[in-house]
């Protein structure tokens, strides 16, 4: 005989496993179980509309770099944003506060080269106060040039994890893909880490087909007696580093490579959220592994955010959305409207990046600007560092010789075009006058544009030719001068005029003119470098 106690729960365990046993139970504890998860999902600001729950932070803490890669900087720099307009220490463990409250567990600093930033030590241990929270690791990511030294206090302040970059073994082609003298110092680097109790030393190599892949055995023979995990990621585009498909090596042809020359590898495990994927060779103390950003994203499984220097945030590496959290802060934005604005970011967070070839044509900041390899924010020119307009100062500017070409069409009813193919209308000769119009305008740019420098032109060519299919006036203007600023404004003011005054001279017959695809054609001269449109289609 069963207790009273023993039989209600006899009773109950058999009521469950009929119930269990029903079908529509069965789917309807199913339903709700789904409910409730999709629930807690949503109820995170760092998990976005994919179930994606974002749990790694790099956070850039500056622009600046001891080195020029060739793959990261453009050749000629990128203009650095003044100190006043990057996150103070204090800004910066707030935020990262924040996000670790809201469940990130591993943050990495980028740069830039976060080893030059002054108070990289202050930095690190006010992100190591953050652990009771439920911070679990902070790493860094360096280039190594000047970091042996820094060794002891970053792990003492409570780094324990360093990714190293470095492309080559070689001491000259070193030189000639960062621009600067440093192997010895890089290697030394590394060897003093692998012997340092971090949780994980890394080395990063971006692979160029034609620079470095030849070097790929070399990297490789590095794991057999170094605990070194050296990963090789696929040469990636970014403004100004000049990618293209005669440059990219995929994964699969490395590893085929490599395997050439080790012929006993094996797959070794991945974690969830690895951006890698891990192999060894047998015997050996290390691993190597490739992240195939390119030629097989893993965006699927993305559980990063990126806080670059400047305040502004990215959800994607490949993404050009941002938020910027510094000026939130800086208006006085209480936490909770942080929160918000991050969790609306992460929000618009698309499944994954586009394809490689769509990536190569995309506009992004270039590499030293976003952190993750050995960003400041293209900036408007003609705004100060108080946010105020502000004509840009050219004191200091060479005097060249600078040319623009600029072009516009105007769309005109039948009757308004034949008027101005037989020169019949009764306001004069309209492409003659629009000819004049586009001049003189030209000239006066200075007093029409606001902060536009005043330039002597020395030549002003503004052509207009009728297309007798569509009815159409295009207009073409080329203006030169030898001065310490662009003439592209001018260009583009004449054409305006120039297709304004056909408009005026023939509204009176037709209402429904457009004035359309006004546009700079090309440039030459100047600091910024030549620009052809076409060029610009064709790539």
């Amino acid at each position: 005989m069963l207790s009273g106690g023993a039989a209600e729960a006899a009773a109950a365990g058999a009521a469950a496993a009929v119930a269990s046993s029903d079908p529509t139970a069965v789917r309807r504890r199913a339903q709700e179980r789904i409910r409730a998860v999709d629930a807690e999902l949503r109820a995170s600001p760092l998990v976005d509309t994919f179930a994606r729950r974002h749990t790694y932070l790099r956070i850039s803490l500056t622009e600046r770099c001891n080195l020029r890669c060739t793959y990261c900087m453009p050749a000629d720099g990128v203009p650095l944003s003044p100190k006043c307009s990057l996150l103070s220490t204090d800004e910066v463990v707030r935020l990262a506060r924040l996000f670790v409250q809201q469940g990130v567990t591993k943050i990495r600093l980028t740069g830039g080269e976060p080893t030059v930033r002054k108070d990289l030590l202050d930095v690190i241990a006010g992100l190591d106060e953050l652990r009771p929270l439920g911070l679990a690791a902070i790493g860094m990511t360096t280039n190594g040039v000047a970091l042996k030294r820094k060794l002891p206090a970053l792990l003492a302040s409570g780094l324990d994890q360093l990714n190293i970059s470095l492309d080559t073994l070689d001491p000259v082609r070193f030189e000639q893909m960062t621009r600067r003298k440093g192997l010895d110092a890089v290697l030394d680097s590394i060897r003093a880490a692998v012997d340092m109790p971090f949780l994980a030393v890394k080395l990063n190599a971006v692979v160029i087909k034609g620079t470095n892949d030849d070097e790929l055995a070399g990297f490789v023979r590095m794991t057999r007696d170094l605990p070194l995990y050296v990963r090789f990621i696929e040469y990636m585009p970014f403004d100004g580093n000049k990618w293209n498909k005669e440059t990219f090596l995929p994964y699969k042809d490395m590893l085929a490579r490599i395997a050439a020359e080790f012929p006993s590898i094996t797959k070794t495990a991945d974690d969830p959220n690895d951006t890698s994927k891990s192999y060894q060779v047998d015997g050996f103390r290390g691993r190597f592994g490739f992240i195939t950003s390119m030629s097989e994203h893993f965006c699927g499984t993305c559980n990063r955010l990126r806080l670059l220097a400047d305040g502004n945030m990215k959800v994607c590496l490949f993404g050009n959305a941002e938020v910027n959290l510094r000026d939130a802060m800086r208006r006085g934005a209480s936490d909770d409207e942080l929160v918000q604005l991050v969790n609306l970011a992460v929000h618009r967070k698309k499944k994954q990046h586009a394809g490689m070839f769509e990536l190569a044509r995309m506009p992004n900041r270039p590499m030293i600007l976003i952190g993750g390899c050995p960003s400041t924010r293209p900036s408007l020119t003609h705004v100060g560092e108080d946010g105020r307009a502000s004509m840009v100062d050219v004191s200091d500017k060479t005097e060249t010789k600078r040319t623009a070409v600029a072009a516009g069409r105007v769309l005109l009813g039948r009757v308004a075009f034949e008027l101005v193919r037989d020169n019949k209308s009764s306001k004069g000769d309209v492409l003659t006058v629009a000819q004049i119009a586009g001049i003189q305008a030209a000239k006066q740019t200075d007093l029409l544009i606001p902060l536009c420098h005043p330039l002597m032109l020395s030549k002003i060519g503004v052509h207009l030719e009728l297309d007798e299919e569509a009815h159409a006036v295009d207009i073409r203007a080329q203006v030169t001068c030898t001065g310490k600023t662009g003439v592209e404004m001018e260009a583009l003011v004449a054409v305006s005029v120039a297709a304004c005054t056909v408009y005026d001279m023939c509204k009176a017959v037709d209402k429904g003119i457009i004035i359309t695809d006004v546009r700079l054609v090309s440039k030459t001269g100047g600091k910024s470098g030549d620009f052809s449109a076409d060029a610009l289609q064709d790539r």
